[in-house]
């Protein structure tokens, strides 16, 4: 060693080497690059295999819930068209109203689905209709983000959910403050969550100023796998 080099201290000795196994920048950026596909692609395999189990798990509840808002409804018959009239439609065919039966094939009345605009989010929600009586004969939310403990009321509280067993479509169905119905087309207000109330009443009258004039006569109905 000349007397003018310096030995290496353990410190840049440390410090090279580190260097020296330090991944390089395309390394790196070439790892990353396969861990972001691999996930994207493990993400896509699952959406795909879940998808008809949610699709299929949504069709049930959409079932349960048109046989929940006509009394004595035990089976169902999807409807739709581009007519004036909406007629049957397959069973693999989305629809957004649906005739209801009883268990000896007469029709009891129509479900109708509908969506808007909440105080939190979208609600769903579908109600039944009897157009004998000119009532909505149940009612049922089938999606909602409101508010847990106010807004939540509109799925929980069952004497809001109740008034719409017997609501006269005829006038318009209007909501009042808790306590001030009474009357055959009003609806009381949840207490602290009005908007919330108001929307669940828009939804309906919005869905039911679209389907009710296309909806077919009970007479040209028949129950899925009944006589013609």
């Amino acid at each position: 060693m000349s007397a003018t080099e310096s030995p290496a201290t353990p410190t840049s000795q440390g410090a090279a080497t580190a260097a020296a196994n330090e991944p390089g920048s395309l390394r790196l950026a070439l790892t990353l690059g396969f861990a972001g596909l691999l996930s994207g692609l493990i993400l896509v395999l699952v959406y795909q295999f879940t998808l008809p189990i949610i699709e299929a798990n949504r069709a049930l509840a959409l079932k349960r819930a048109v046989l929940q808002v006509v009394p004595g409804a035990v089976s169902m018959q999807k409807l739709g068209g581009d007519g004036a009239t909406l007629a049957p439609i397959g069973e693999d065919e989305k629809a957004t109203v649906f005739a209801a039966f009883d268990d000896q094939g007469a029709f009891k009345g129509f479900a109708i689905t509908g969506e808007g605009a909440g105080f939190q989010d979208t609600i769903q929600l579908i109600y039944g209709f009897d157009p004998a009586k000119k009532q909505v004969v149940g009612l049922r939310v089938l999606e909602s983000r409101e508010t847990p403990g106010l807004g939540d009321k509109i799925i929980k509280d069952q004497g809001f959910v109740g008034q719409f067993d017997d609501l006269a479509v005829e006038p318009t169905p209007v909501v009042v403050k808790a306590g001030e119905g009474g009357g055959a087309h009003q609806v009381d207000a949840i207490t602290g969550a009005t908007i919330s109330s108001k929307a669940v009443v828009k939804i309906m009258n919005t869905a039911h100023g679209a389907w009710a004039g296309k909806l077919p006569p009970a007479a040209a109905l028949k129950a899925p796998g009944g006589a013609p």
